[in-house]
């Protein structure tokens, strides 16, 4: 820098910014030649170059600028030209903003502003600034205002930034916070709408389900369907440069930059400022874990901001943000779906419970009233083989019910319609006669039952009817896990409680399973009961029954020590005040048959053998006896259910020699203690159940060999294939026939002598193999219920209909005996129909649920349908009569078909029973045709047919229609 003249060393130390002042020619300007000034100027000019703050000096009548270095880098493009130029002119393009504060100064009168706004033109473009500054008055000697100090501090960097992480905030606020994707989309927008001086324009384009094309879901700063905002892009093209370059987004996975916006779409006008914009960005909208974008965001650079580093990070945090948004509303939404899709589903299956509960009430109803009726001697003296069979019959219909309530009530409770009928009640009279009932089944076990019902001192608000279940389920259930010691049961007042303790010695629940075992099917796996049956929903039961009573129950246990479940309820009735007032029409409440929980207790502890119940004759259709010359074979019987127990013995003793055992441990011990020629064992049994039991004899080198037939009520292809492929000879879906399994075991006996043969030819011949694969899977844990449910209905109702068969047998006229014959086999007879329907009602159950679990399978011949819908009408031939429909058939001499026989006469057996039920007393048609590849099978009636409204519906799961003529049927 050359040396400043002599006459200008008040300019020392200003550095290049002093060297320029020297070097202007000031004597052009209002201020005059700088030799001139006077020293007031001077003074103050030296003050400013010799700081490092940013200061502009405004001196004279011209308002002549005179600043240092810090305020030069505020000028930008327009220095050195600022330099002695009027302040007015410099800062033209801001004079809106600097005006006020500009002439209040000039009146002497100091003015400040803070983070003020303002458009300068210092680089070629009205840029968006932000400054901190204040105008000070400067005064000669006589006081007049002669000039002004200006300091300024630009803060456009921060406002910026506090602007855009606003932007990013509001964001996450307001999109992020959205419960529906379509909601967080508009959100979005509009969030973005609001910060149009950094993002001019927003287009939000989402992917095609198929990934072909994006479609425009909205903007702001524009209108929809301006030339650069098209309302589909393509995505097959990388290289497309027509458009936005979504696709290229798509494949680098980052943030796209568009430059050349005029060549692609001409001048994009949009958001607050005139000018067009030059620049945007393409943002990826991606979700965590998907490889392809939700979508894209297009938005616009703001015309009078830089694009420089700060702005592209503020880019990137926002695609961050919107990514996070929006994937957060898809989310919730795909999870608002499935929680919708999981309630349709406990919905429907709560509509199942209490139609399928309702349906099973009407045949046991029916079936319960003739068979006590029987029992009570109202038609006649019985014969002892009729009443033992009888009662066995009566017993499981029992149990039947038993079960049925049950569901009704997790159905009601389910769908909130449970109510308390509360009323004072003595609680421990009636906890005392409801536990008092297992006095018998309890000590005819071996153990001791003590009830210890303390007079409580006032009466407790009850339902009586859901207290009796509370108690009965939870001593049902210490009687089931408990082998020897006691069962006691005590009620307390406990502070404003009453209090029901049932405490047994029994197994005890592992530390793991305490927290499960009120969880609606949750059974503790591996527990050693006295039978494997159950539903698994008493204990839920009685943790919601509680509930509704305004108490709660509680569980202590040590495995091996036994366990102790306490239920507390309030005193007084401040807890039924806050229960809703009962409905116009209630439903009413379950009966509870006490005995129904004895008897099946009972049936735990007790054989049937033990009873000495007359065996009975052969059945008129079964096979006739084998006389064997030599050793009668033995069969080892296993099942835990007695009533079943008892009757398969019985059925097999005219032939074998059986020996029956409760559960799988008892049979292999038994097997390996004297090999029997057969093993007929049920698959769930407590202990060791049958699939663990055929595991153990086919690990038996002594054993392997035995041929073994499986019982179980889990019917299907998978359960049969499953059992089949871990060993088994043969599987026997309950319930069965006399015959058939008469048959079977002839058969598998038959069998293992040919293979004892051969063996015996061949001592080198390998053993056979099981042939038949099957599915590799059970049902799913949502159908784990359906099962259960189905093995304690079916076993029951395989009792059920051969004992009756059996009673009607005994109850045939016999003079001498019977004193009204004809009555008491037409009662027999209707319960034989109920029987038959219900077996059917399981069997369309079953099937529903192998088709919703994907395992049902057709087994595809060649049939005659013709012949078939003849056999079908033939065998409804009574039912048609009895509902008066007179059936014809309209078919073809003979027309063979490949279809499954016996699927295909369920579905025409429905259809004609749908036509008689809801078209009685009227024709029936039944027309079959060929159609080119297809076969026609129409059912007509002439019944009141079904409203327009409900037709989509009428093949939905358990639908009914409204204007049916009978409540009946599960739909």
């Amino acid at each position: 820098m050359a040396p400043l003249p002599g006459k200008l060393e008040w300019l020392a130390g200003g550095g290049e910014l002093a060297a320029l002042i020297a070097s202007l020619d000031w004597s052009k300007s209002p201020l005059g030649p700088i030799e001139s000034w006077p020293q007031s100027l001077r003074t103050t000019v030296s003050l400013c170059l010799a700081s490092n703050f940013p200061i502009n000096i405004i001196w004279g009548e011209g308002h002549n600028q005179i600043y240092n270095a810090g305020y030069r880098v505020l000028c930008g493009a327009v220095h050195p030209r600022a330099m002695g130029e009027s302040y007015r002119v410099t800062w033209a393009s801001a004079w809106s903003a600097l005006r006020e504060p500009f002439e209040r100064a000039l009146a002497g009168e100091t003015s400040y502003l803070e983070n003020q706004r303002m458009f300068l033109e210092r680089n070629g473009y009205p840029e968006e600034t932000f400054f901190t500054f204040s105008l000070s008055p400067i005064r000669d000697e006589s006081g007049k205002v002669v000039g002004l100090f200006h300091p300024v501090t630009e803060t456009t960097p921060t406002m910026l930034a506090e602007r855009r992480t606003r932007a990013l905030r509001d964001i996450a606020d307001s999109a992020g916070q959205a419960l529906v994707f379509e909601e967080a989309c508009a959100l979005l927008l509009a969030t973005l709408g609001e910060y149009a001086f950094d993002l001019p324009f927003a287009l939000l384009y989402l992917t095609s389900p198929d990934g072909t094309e994006a479609r425009l879901q909205g903007v702001c700063g524009t209108q929809a369907g301006t030339p650069f905002a098209p309302e589909v892009v393509r995505l097959e093209d990388p290289a497309d440069d027509a458009t936005w370059p979504l696709a290229r987004t798509a494949t680098s996975g980052r943030v796209e930059p568009v430059t050349d916006l005029e060549a692609r779409f001409g001048p994009v006008v949009a958001g607050p400022y005139p000018e067009p914009v030059k620049t945007s960005f393409v943002l990826p909208v991606r979700v965590a874990g998907v490889e392809s974008p939700l979508g894209y965001l297009v938005i616009g650079v703001s015309q009078r901001l830089p694009l420089n580093d700060l702005y592209r990070a503020f880019v990137e945090m926002l695609n961050g943000a919107v990514s996070a948004a929006l994937g957060n509303a898809r989310a919730y939404e795909a999870e608002r779906r499935r929680a919708e899709a999981l309630a349709e589903i406990d919905q429907a299956k709560t509509a199942f419970f209490s139609n399928v509960s309702h349906e099973f009430r009407t045949p046991l109803t029916l079936m319960l009233g003739p068979v006590e009726d029987l029992l009570a001697g109202l038609r006649g003296a019985l014969p002892e083989g009729a009443r033992g069979e009888l009662e066995v019959v009566h017993r499981n219909a029992l149990r039947l019910l038993k079960l049925v309530n049950a569901l009704l009530d997790f159905s009601r409770i389910e769908a909130g319609r449970a109510q308390a009928t509360v009323e004072p009640t003595d609680l421990s009279v009636l906890t005392r006669d409801a536990a008092s009932a297992f006095r018998s089944a309890i000590e005819r076990a071996g153990m001791r039952l003590v009830v210890d019902a303390e007079p409580l001192g006032e009466p407790v608000f009850v339902d009586r009817d859901m207290w009796e279940k509370i108690v009965l389920n939870l001593v049902s259930n210490a009687f089931k896990f408990t082998h020897a010691g006691e069962i006691r049961v005590e009620l307390k007042r406990e502070g404003g409680f009453a209090r029901l303790s049932v405490r047994d010695t029994g197994i005890g629940i592992p530390e793991a399973e305490l927290g499960k075992v009120f969880q609606r099917f949750h059974r503790v796996k591996e527990a050693r009961g006295r039978t494997h049956e159950g539903s698994g929903i008493g204990l839920a039961l009685v943790h919601d029954l509680a509930k509704l009573h305004g108490g709660f129950v509680e569980v202590e246990s040590v495995e091996g020590q036994g366990t102790t479940f306490t239920v507390r309820v309030p005193f007084g009735r401040g807890f039924s005040k806050a229960l809703p007032a009962p409905e116009a029409e209630r439903p009413p409440a379950n009966p509870i048959r006490v005995e129904a929980f004895v008897e099946e207790a009972l049936r735990w502890s007790v054989d049937p053998a033990e009873e000495a119940l007359p065996v009975p004759a052969a059945q008129p259709h079964a096979p006739a006896p084998v006389v064997a010359t030599g050793p009668r074979p033995r069969i080892l019987l296993a099942d835990d259910n007695a009533d079943m127990r008892d009757y398969v013995r019985r059925l097999l003793s005219p032939r074998y020699d059986v020996t029956a055992v409760a559960n799988g441990a008892e049979a292999l011990r038994s097997a390996r203690e004297s090999r029997p020629d057969l093993v007929l064992s049920d698959v769930m049994m407590p202990v060791l159940d049958g699939i663990q039991l055929v595991k153990q004899l086919r690990a038996d080198e002594a054993l392997r060999t035995l041929p073994v037939i499986l019982l179980s009520a889990r019917a299907g292809e998978e359960a049969t294939a499953s059992g089949l492929e871990l060993g088994a000879d043969d599987y026997l879906t309950k319930p069965f026939a006399a015959r058939e399994l008469l048959a079977r075991v002839q058969a598998q006996l038959t069998m293992a002598a040919m293979r004892l043969r051969v063996a015996e030819q061949d001592a080198h011949a390998k053993q056979l193999e099981q042939q038949q694969q099957g599915l590799e899977s059970l049902l799913n844990a949502r159908d784990e219920f359906l099962s259960i449910a189905s093995h304690e209905l079916k076993t029951p109702i395989t009792s059920l209909l051969l004992q009756l068969q059996m009673a009607e047998r005994h109850v045939k006229p016999v003079e001498g005996r019977t004193p009204n014959p004809e009555r008491m086999a037409r009662a027999l007879k209707v319960s034989l129909v109920q029987v038959d329907r219900l077996t059917r009602l399981v069997e369309d159950l079953l099937d529903v649920a192998r088709i919703r679990t994907g395992t049902f399978e057709l087994a595809v011949q060649e049939v005659d349908l013709t012949q078939l819908a003849s056999d079908v009408l033939e065998r409804l031939s009574g039912q048609l009569a009895q509902t008066g429909c007179l059936a014809t058939l309209e078919a073809p001499p003979k027309l063979v078909w490949a279809a499954d026989l016996r699927r295909l006469e369920q579905v025409l057996t429905n259809l004609i029973t749908n036509a008689m039920r809801y078209a009685p007393g009227g024709p029936l048609a039944v027309r079959l045709e060929a159609r080119n590849d297809l076969v026609r099978l129409e059912v007509r009636d002439h019944g009141p047919g079904v409203p327009e409204s409900q037709r989509d519906s009428i093949f939905d799961r358990f639908e009914r229609g409204i204007a049916s003529r009978h409540a009946g049927g599960l739909g």
